[in-house]
């Protein structure tokens, strides 16, 4: 089951040069985060009750927002959906006709992810993801 809209992903090129930006337009400041399984570190902006606006930036050139970077530019990456259970919902999904990338859930910042592909979702990149425990 879908509980919320969990963070905003954005792919940027140079978190210094992006973070002072967002500060500005949200009126907070981010905490920082490594994801080295992702390839990428991020800057986190907690918006409202519970929101996030994740800022990314690839830490080498094999990261999948390196690859985005260069095709698409800086821009929107992804939505993340929170979930109950990460195995579940991607099953789930399947069924109804998305296509799954990796058919697999991993480690994000947040706690288990999966990806649905672009292409069955109308070219979003959506992630599903189940929080760690304790998390938000």
């Amino acid at each position: 089951m879908i509980k919320r809209v969990h963070h905003i992903g954005i792919a940027v090129k140079d978190l210094k040069e992006s973070i002072p930006l967002f500060e500005s337009l949200l009126g907070v400041k981010p905490r920082l985060e490594e994801a080295p399984s992702q390839k990428v570190n991020e800057a986190i902006f907690r918006v409202g009750e519970g929101m996030e606006i994740d800022l990314m930036e690839p830490t080498g050139p094999d990261s999948t927002v390196a690859k985005f970077l260069e095709t698409r530019g800086e821009g929107l990456h992804h939505i993340a959906l929170e979930v109950d259970d990460i195995n579940k919902e991607l099953k789930a999904m399947e069924k109804k006709g998305f296509r799954i990338i990796g058919n697999v859930s991993g480690e994000g910042v947040a706690g288990q992810t999966g990806f649905l592909h672009p292409k069955s979702v109308n070219g979003v990149l959506v992630e599903l993801l189940q929080l760690r425990e304790g998390g938000e």
